[in-house]
């Protein structure tokens, strides 16, 4: 192994401990300082039967009001015993969701079609939930304002839940109502937000009435650490233009833009807040501060604007389910779903590869085809990349035939950038001149690149974020799980950048790769200088570096590089040979023009 191949595993080595070790100290986890707030009294509120809600009108709504808060006053006389708190389940053939009478929030929020793979329990959205910080909790102000924490009385039918409190708000006597509604076959649930004021002055805490909030965690729990595969979104949409965030711990930050709907995202699964009136909103934060035993919340909250007058009534859909096309796009036309909500375009919610989106849409349904004929959806990605390969392959021959002209051209190439060193525009005219007589287009060599790296990005995000992989199991006791890392090995301890789990799938791939890049370095000796340094870098170098990415990468992911690279192998060989051929077909025409010539002395 000579030095600049050294050199290069070196450096890789370096850039990698680099990235793992060195930059998270720049991003310090931070929390912010709780700012403008309301003040919170608690007034007696025990009416035994709360008034069950009719939201068909606000008039309707503040008649509710004011029978609510004649009860709370009558019923200060009474001798009844103080309200607890207690939880509330609500359960459809989607969800089960737990409530608490202490805000009225969720606690806990399952999707019973879902299994978590680790804890082999449904898997549970409403994560990092504390005393402090719960689902859909509400505070009266901004964002950094605390939650409410009074205990409300309750109501609960079937698919309803209802939650009513009269409390002292900045001194303002105020009554806070929080309907939740669910749906069996939905994802999407609503929540109604009912205040009404005793004094008809509303609600202005610096411009803000309330603050409404997702989960201080989206689910299912995973570490950082461990998974740097899976990752945390604050998104939004405004009807035209979609936008994402990556969240980072310690951030509580301010988005200023409109929306008409936003929330927090993971790989799989998404909470979304769908304001009927976004007009109403006044802005959102998104906060990834460290709150409950080191682990960084992902949370969205949203700010309604003050109101004047005695009442209002806002009215939120909610979808808190699976981040795939199937049960997104549902609610796009208000005909495909229960709650006639469309127009929205909820499956801009989805990850996608952005710019080569489309060719992502179609790579998925060539995949599902494969899998609706094999059932196996690791054989499908293997059949899948070989049809991939087969199409390409005239690409790669033809690249590879332009990188043999170019090979031949370079003597003369040398010569001239000898010659004209000092004058670079008769250098590029006497360049051009060479590849016009040669009938070499420079362009020919990175058209067949350009569309390999299209399909190479759509791939990847295909296979790294595919829904239908989570579960999927390809080889069992092997690979149970393609949306996971394979795992031959799990250790009680750390191997440094790499976790607690030997995996085979990623030795495999390295090995591959450096199969591969030899067997390309064969087909293209003859490349001078630097270009072989560069080489001995692609060779060495670069499949070292992906060791370590890709080492907790998703099986299915890995097993498309894996089969890529065996196929890459196979096509290598076939357009080794068929170069050879083309040199010794040069070669030997040269020797018969040799032939014919006359001798040097006798030539004029």
């Amino acid at each position: 192994m000579d030095k600049n191949t050294i050199w290069a595993i070196v450096l890789s080595t370096l850039v990698i401990v680099a990235s793992y070790l060195i930059l998270p100290k720049f991003f310090p986890g931070l929390n912010p300082a709780f700012g403008n707030q309301a003040t919170v009294q608690t007034e007696t509120d025990e009416s035994a039967e709360p008034q069950e809600l009719d939201l068909s009108s606000m008039e309707e709504n503040a008649a509710v009001f004011a029978d609510a808060e004649i009860e709370a006053e009558e019923s200060e006389s009474d001798d009844q015993p103080a309200l607890v708190e207690q939880k509330y389940t609500i359960k459809t053939d989607k969800v089960e969701v737990v409530f608490t009478n202490k805000g009225g929030d969720i606690i806990s929020y399952k999707l019973l079609d879902h299994k978590d793979m680790d804890t082999d329990d449904f898997v549970q959205l409403s994560d990092n939930v504390s005393s402090k910080n719960r689902t859909l909790s509400l505070a009266f102000g901004k964002s950094d304002a605390k939650i409410v924490d009074e205990i409300f009385n309750t109501e609960i039918t079937d698919k309803s839940i209802t939650f009513t409190k009269t409390m002292n708000v900045s001194g303002k006597k105020t009554t806070l109502r929080k309907v939740y509604t669910f749906m069996d076959g939905e994802y999407v649930f609503k929540l109604d937000v009912l205040i009404h004021t005793a004094d008809s002055t509303g609600l202005d805490i610096g411009g803000t009435a309330y603050t409404i909030r997702t989960s201080p965690q989206i689910g299912p729990h995973y570490d950082p650490k461990q998974n740097r595969y899976e990752r945390r979104e604050f998104i939004a949409y405004n009807g035209q233009k979609y936008k994402k965030i990556m969240l980072s711990s310690g951030q509580f930050k301010e988005y200023d833009k409109d929306f008409i709907w936003n929330g927090i995202a993971g790989k799989y699964f998404v909470e979304l807040v769908i304001p009927s009136s976004p007009e109403k909103i006044r802005t959102a934060y998104y906060s990834s501060n460290v709150e409950v035993n080191n682990y960084a919340n992902a949370q969205a909250m949203i700010e309604r604007n003050a109101f004047s007058g005695s009442d209002i009534s806002d009215t939120y859909y909610m979808y808190f389910g699976p981040r795939n096309d199937k049960d997104l796009k549902r609610y796009n036309i208000a005909e495909n779903n229960g709650w006639n909500l469309g127009g929205k375009k909820v499956s801009q919610a989805l990850q996608t590869s952005g710019l080569f989106n489309w060719m992502e849409k179609i790579l998925k349904v060539i995949l599902e085809f494969l899998n609706k004929l094999i059932h196996n959806w690791g054989v499908s990605i293997i059949v899948m990349t070989l049809l991939l390969r087969i199409i390409m392959f005239p690409l790669s021959k033809k690249q590879s035939l332009s990188s043999l002209k170019m090979q031949e051209l370079q003597p003369k190439m040398k010569a001239i950038q000898e010659k004209y060193k000092n004058d670079q525009q008769k250098l590029q005219q006497e360049t051009s001149k060479l590849y016009q007589q040669a009938g070499y287009n420079p362009a020919s060599g990175c058209l067949p690149l350009f569309l390999q790296f299209f399909v190479l990005i759509s791939m990847y995000n295909l296979f790294n974020n595919y829904f239908e992989f989570r579960g999927a199991m390809f080889i069992p006791g092997w690979i149970p799980d393609l949306s996971t890392g394979d795992v031959v090995k799990t250790f009680n301890f750390n191997i440094p950048l790499l976790g607690n789990q030997l995996r085979l799938l990623p030795v495999i791939y390295v090995a591959t790769q450096l199969l591969s890049g030899k067997i390309t370095q064969y087909g293209q000796a003859g490349a001078p200088g630097q270009s072989q340094a560069t080489m001995k870098f692609m060779m060495y170098g670069m499949p070292l570096m992906f060791f370590f990415m890709f080492y907790n990468a998703p099986s299915g992911l890995l097993l498309y590089w894996l089969t890529s690279n065996v196929l890459q192998i196979f096509q290598q060989l076939i357009i080794n040979k068929m170069m050879k051929e083309k040199r010794a077909e040069k070669e030997a025409g040269a020797a018969k023009v040799q032939k014919t010539l006359p001798p040097k002395g006798k030539r004029k």
